[in-house]
């Protein structure tokens, strides 16, 4: 649960001054972080900006010891001026569902929620309504046209689910990827890493009321889907990360097309920042709200950017590295209060490490074949299909019987710009796999919901949602 401070039932709160800072309604702990959320009461303490303001709005409350009537005489009774002792009976709670059909959702999640007045008691995430049998879809198509597939659970990052899927066949396939198709793939799943933040950014941005972040977002993401439709025909679901490599090589010109994206996000990262980081409102539904330690995390399997921003240090490209992303050079961007300020934070951060990396690939791609010359798995060169009626053979049973994989098993996992996307893959030597079950970042993520919300007020539940950047699509793949 989160640190925030709660007084049990049947016990009447301390005063204000003999409580630790922490607890005290409307001051901050000794890392700067609010706890509670300010409520004041009319005429119990009035604030020096109200009393200092106008008359009207300093009236003092009359001693208890007084005629109640006089009070009434002179106007100032409200039947809230005095903090009492309440017992909550169930009457008082009720139940409201948010969802499935709620734009605040992030899609269709449905939130069972119970309220005390604003105040969320209990949470309950209810999943399964896309019902898409992505994992049972796996086993009827051929290797070759799995990445088409896996491509619509996280339809925000479909280069990283083509990756994973990917390298696990590559596994079990015992084949070497050219330096060059490594390369490029790196660069593709950075660049979908920074438009799935910034498609976070759009969208939480909206969620809190910062509408202007809508518009901001989506226009520097777009500079990536051109870019993406021009190396793969496609501005999601590219099926061009494929078993063996990549489906064609780089476009010429595309070193210019990467530094114009640099130019493009990174002028727009420092906007938001100016528009955010110093915005008193952003500041206040985001710090301390929605906050998950270290242990919780751990013990819901939270991984990314969600576990980072709660000072776990796990990236899956520095503890088990793949597709030689272990020759760039990044940082980790780390937080220490596991709220919705410091997930903000992180992604950003990320955004800017992500474009580290990319500008590396661009600076040392290696040239050579962008992908295996196993032609087990690779079709023959076109010019060889003109010439011999063997590789037109060939490179007709490849696209349409696919090519077999040997018996075995294996597990893969990438980091995902959600966090730990594992890929666990079961073969009987035929050309379609016998089992497919992936281990999906978002599903963690939405288990642990009730973890975040409980005794949030309902606003925040909203703030905690969009900063989980969740996609229903990975939950019911």
């Amino acid at each position: 649960m989160s640190d925030t401070t709660r007084t049990p039932e049947g016990e009447t709160p301390a005063p204000a001054a003999d409580r630790p800072a922490d607890e005290t309604n409307g001051r901050l702990d000794a890392d700067g972080r609010r706890r509670e959320h300010e409520i004041w009461v009319a005429g119990t303490e009035e604030p020096d900006w109200i009393t200092n303001a106008t008359d009207e709005g300093a009236q003092e409350m009359l001693p208890r010891d007084l005629d109640p009537a006089v009070s009434v005489q002179r106007g100032v009774t409200v039947t809230d001026d005095y903090l009492e002792e309440e017992m909550i009976v169930d009457d008082e709670r009720q139940i409201i569902n948010m969802g499935p059909q709620h734009p605040a959702t992030h899609g269709v999640l449905r939130l069972h929620m119970e309220l005390e007045g604003e105040t969320v008691r209990r949470v309950k995430p209810i999943i399964g309504y896309l019902h898409t049998g992505m994992e049972k879809t796996a086993e009827t198509l051929p290797y070759m046209s799995g990445g088409t597939n896996v491509t619509r659970m996280d339809y925000l990052s479909p280069l990283n689910n083509e990756l994973c899927y990917a390298l696990v066949v590559e596994q079990l396939l015992g084949v070497e990827i050219p330096s060059r198709g490594q390369a490029i793939r790196v660069l593709m799943t950075e660049l979908n890493r920074v438009s799935s933040h910034l498609i976070w950014l759009a969208t939480f941005g909206m969620d809190i009321g910062a509408l202007s972040m809508m518009i901001y977002g989506f226009r520097e993401r777009e500079a990536i889907l051109a870019f993406f439709e021009k190396v793969t025909g496609l501005r999601m679901n590219h099926n061009y990360i494929r078993p063996g490599g990549v489906a064609a090589d780089l476009p010429d010109g595309w070193e210019d097309d990467v530094e114009g994206i640099f130019d493009v996000v990174r002028a727009g990262l420092d906007d938001y920042q100016d528009l955010l980081n110093g915005n008193p409102i952003f500041l206040d539904r985001t710090q301390g709200v929605g906050v998950i330690t270290p242990k919780e995390a751990h013990q819901y399997g939270v991984t990314g950017p969600i576990a980072r921003a709660a000072g776990i240090n796990f990236d899956l490209r520095k503890v088990f590295p793949y597709s030689g992303i272990e020759q760039y050079d990044f940082d980790v961007p780390l937080g220490k209060h596991g709220d919705v300020f410091d997930r903000y934070l992180v992604r950003t951060e990320e955004i800017r490490q992500s474009l580290r990396i990319v500008e590396q690939v661009l600076e040392t791609m290696p040239g050579g074949d962008y992908r295996t010359d196993d032609r087990k798995v690779t079709p023959p060169p076109r010019k060889r299909i003109d010439e011999s009626m063997e590789a037109l053979i060939h490179h007709f049973k490849l696209f349409t019987e696919g090519f077999k994989v040997p018996v075995g098993e294996a597990y893969q996992a990438v980091e995902s710009p959600r966090g730990e996307l594992g890929m666990y893959l079961v073969s009987k030597g035929a050309a379609k796999p016998w089992r497919l079950h992936v281990r999906t970042p978002s599903f963690a993520t939405v288990q642990s919901l009730p973890v975040m919300m409980t005794d949030l007020i309902v606003a925040d539940v909203i703030a905690t949602l969009a900063s989980l950047d969740p996609v229903l699509g990975d939950v019911d793949r």
